[in-house]
């Protein structure tokens, strides 16, 4: 079972440091770069830099700076070698030791920049988003997880734009559609549009609260009918996580077996990646193979809910 990353949603799971990744295209309004990690037990300073290109020399659109000797993050740019005017604020919610999640929006003004949820600070363009080409991390940080969302497509008001999009095998493409939601509130209801079809993926990004019982993701026949897919992680259980459909009024059986350590922990955060296959639903947990389950109905356009409920805290959700 290989993961292959949707398009327009491209992973790293537990990259060496320095992390730097390429942007297909720029950065336009709508997209979001996301950085997950661990800040190191005794750290000095880490950065993120949306840069023109991958030297240590190239102009960069956006410094993000938390430096912990003296309890503060630099926000700045860079142009033609010369550092701008520095923006500052205190470093809360980062914290040594802490796990930590950040998701830089663009928008037309600038970027908008949450941790852990909450507003950050934002920082406007001083170059033109578009000119970002590489996403670099490094500092004093565990780096769990690195993506730039919403890639592959340029907009539709700048036609001359060369169209970059990542390439991917024709008959392994999984497809996704919606723009992505940043942190939703529980529960979560949405409608599929078109419903479940072969190589459809849905993305999940979130916490789990440090006194999470349990919660669960459905995937149903329309509002209030049956559930083809119940994934319910059990913390409550030490990490099970429990799969079921609901059809006809009526539970079938539990399965329980997953191939790799339970992703769900209290105190941390996941990224669970759900594909519908020909013949079953194929589930990863940060990139790699977690379970299988087979459709015990067919999936098509009928199948058209998401609803995601219970002790958990979203951070983004993409189909």
């Amino acid at each position: 079972m290989t993961f292959v990353p949707a398009p327009g949603y491209m992973p790293a799971y537990n990259p060496p440091l320095p992390y730097v990744a390429p942007v297909f295209g720029g950065l336009w309004p709508g997209m979001a770069v996301y950085v997950q990690g661990v800040v190191k037990p005794q750290p000095d300073r880490f950065r993120i830099n949306l840069a023109t290109g991958p030297s240590e020399a190239a102009d960069v659109a956006l410094h993000l700076n938390p430096r912990f000797s003296g309890d503060v993050a630099v926000l700045n740019s860079r142009r033609g070698g010369c550092w701008g005017d520095e923006q500052r604020r205190e470093l809360h919610p980062l914290c040594p030791g802490g796990p930590f999640e950040i998701v830089i929006s663009v928008t037309p003004e600038g970027y908008r920049i949450l941790v852990n949820g909450t507003f950050f600070d934002e920082f406007p363009h001083r170059l033109p988003p578009e000119q970002v080409a590489a996403v670099t991390v490094d500092g004093d940080l565990e780096l769990h997880s690195a993506s730039v969302m919403g890639a592959g497509a340029c907009p539709p008001c700048v036609p001359d734009m060369p169209q970059i999009t990542p390439i991917y095998p024709n008959c392994n493409l999984p497809v996704m559609g919606q723009p992505p939601t940043f942190h939703p509130t529980v529960p979560f209801i949405a409608t599929i549009p078109g419903g479940l079809f072969p190589k459809k993926t849905i993305v999940i990004k979130g916490f789990i609260p440090h006194d999470a019982g349990r919660f669960h993701i459905n995937l149903r026949a329309g509002p209030g009918g049956d559930v083809v897919l119940h994934l319910n992680p059990r913390m409550d259980e030490g990490g099970a996580v429990v799969r079921n459909a609901f059809l006809g009024g009526c539970w079938g059986e539990e399965e329980r077996d997953i191939s790799c350590c339970h992703p769900f922990q209290r105190g941390r955060y996941f990224d669970l990646s759900i594909r519908c296959g020909n013949h079953r639903f194929k589930v990863f947990a940060e990139g790699q193979p977690l379970l299988e389950f087979r459709h015990r109905v067919p999936c098509g356009p009928h199948v058209d809910v998401l609803e995601i409920e219970g002790d958990v805290v979203l951070s983004y959700v993409h189909f």
